[in-house]
């Protein structure tokens, strides 16, 4: 992890471990850490990680794929749709290219807040944003919604009268049918005013259209169910349904590397290509 020059990594050392972080139990946010190459994760979450490459030795590619779509949404509201206040909900461990980062590189002033469920986010974040003012994070679940709006931070950050880019990466494929992961969606779209965006990343299942894909997802799915406890891979209409009445932007929902990607951007269509799709709307 990079940030401010320095490294807030705890696993050099036992005794820097926050004591309300398990270390025994796998953690969604230190396996995408293992993803991208950091170092802020534990050999029980390297274990989850290393099932999932005996089934796609290109998993982590989904994970860098996914940081490159992160930060050209977030360039893309702040210098073309003039947004200035993000809700990151499940943020995960900061890493290069963060929200705050790109929002901020083109108007300091841009608000943000991290939220995320996992103690060591919250240590993290705390280090990385000790003299930024117009960045926080709050420890928090995307279960509970009005836990979320109703947060101090979060109220004294966001102002819901103005347009908020609200940004859900990599989170509502962890939450399980039975958690109604359409409710919470629409809960937290019900809470943005008119001119707001919605950015949605999410595991895909291809289906009939690239079957030995959706097999090894399925896979993946079910080490992800039985060992980190959370893990869907969904269709293309379960994740549209995730925005609602909301105007896509385009492209539209597609594989991340087609969200308008830079010219410099290296586009590899392996395995992982179709393994998750992203999406950018707005409210109307």
């Amino acid at each position: 992890m990079s940030g401010a020059g320095q490294d807030w990594s705890w696993t050099k050392s036992e005794d820097r471990i926050p004591p309300e972080v398990d270390t025994s139990k796998p953690s969604i946010a230190r396996v995408y850490d293992y993803f991208l190459g950091g170092k802020d994760n534990f050999a029980v979450d390297r274990e989850i990680a290393e099932m999932v490459f005996k089934i796609d030795p290109n998993a982590a590619e989904t994970g860098h794929a996914n940081r490159g779509f992160l930060r050209r949404v977030v360039r893309h509201l702040t210098a073309e749709a003039g947004i200035r206040q993000f809700l990151d909900i499940g943020s995960g461990l900061p890493t290069q290219g963060n929200v705050h980062e790109v929002a901020q590189a083109v108007d300091p002033l841009t608000r943000v807040v991290y939220v995320d469920n996992d103690p060591i986010v919250l240590a993290h974040g705390r280090a990385l944003l000790a003299t930024n003012n117009t960045t926080t994070v709050i420890q928090a679940d995307i279960r509970e919604p009005e836990s979320i709006l109703n947060d101090p931070k979060v109220q004294a950050f966001i102002d819901f009268d103005e347009p908020v880019g609200l940004l859900l990466f990599a989170i509502l494929h962890h939450l399980g049918d039975n958690e109604d992961p359409e409710g919470i969606a629409a809960r937290f779209r019900d809470i943005l005013p008119s001119g707001s965006y919605l950015a949605v990343s999410h595991f895909f299942n291809p289906g009939e259209a690239h079957p030995e894909v959706s097999k090894q997802v399925l896979e993946s799915e079910r080490i992800c169910n039985e060992k980190l406890g959370t893990g869907r891979w969904r269709t293309q209409d379960e994740i549209q349904a995730y925005f609602g009445d909301f105007e896509m932007v385009d492209p539209g929902l597609v594989p991340l590397s087609e969200w308008r990607p830079d010219p410099e951007d290296l586009v590899h269509q392996g395995s992982t290509y179709y393994t998750i799709v992203g999406g950018l709307a707005r409210k109307p």
